[in-house]
């Protein structure tokens, strides 16, 4: 990487860090997926219940598998043959577990957390519940300010989901945000996390690739 964007980059990184422990949040910064994982090994207790969120990010750094081969209870959402009763209880479960694991759709630089959800499953749980929160999140989701965290989101990561997803809504033929009102819209939940009063409940790591959506 270019030296000058290596400086740009770095201390973006160290603004939204500071900004965020301002907030009662614990910021990080890794290099990588493998870095990554020596840092979750250190954050999550063995045998402890650990349960996650949609997230390409986590299958994209090999966090799934990390955990199923661990030495942890974790709660698999994508299991092979898991039904929908199953999923649902999963969601609950997520609410008493001692890591929720995801990433988020924008981090500011000012330590803010943003988020659009579709049935809410995984933004409630970073809200309230688990004793630790985990977020996993590329480079690439670092944006100066709210403004900017919205237009990311609804015109670019939500169409691409939205695609992913199979959904017939307008941004999946148009490629960009409409805000319509189709039975298949997965933009219902907005949410913006600006705090904590348990400090460090919530950390997030930033892992110094592009990743996820």
């Amino acid at each position: 990487m270019d030296e000058n964007v290596l400086w740009y980059l770095e201390k973006q990184v160290d603004r939204t860090i500071n900004n965020l422990s301002k907030r009662n949040m614990k910021g990080f910064f890794v290099n990588n997926a493998s870095e990554l994982k020596q840092l979750l090994k250190q954050l999550i207790d063995e045998n402890s219940i650990v349960g996650i969120g949609d997230s390409m990010t986590l299958f994209e750094t090999g966090t799934i598998e990390f955990l199923r081969k661990g030495k942890y209870i974790f709660l698999d959402k994508h299991r092979e043959g898991i039904t929908s009763k199953e999923k649902k209880q999963i969601y609950i479960q997520n609410f008493s577990s001692n890591t929720f694991i995801c990433s988020t759709n924008a981090l500011t630089e000012d330590g803010e957390i943003y988020n659009i959800d579709g049935n809410g499953s995984r933004v409630a749980p970073m809200i309230y519940g688990p004793k630790q929160v985990i977020l996993v999140v590329g480079i690439n989701k670092i944006v100066r300010n709210i403004e900017d965290a919205e237009k990311r989101v609804r015109n670019y990561s939500a169409p691409i989901d939205a695609k992913r997803l199979g959904k017939n809504t307008p941004c999946t033929v148009n490629g960009r945000c409409l805000d319509c009102k189709s039975p298949d819209r997965i933009c219902n939940d907005f949410t913006i996390i600006r705090g904590q009063f348990i400090k460090d409940r919530i950390k997030v790591i930033i892992v110094g690739e592009q990743l996820g959506y």
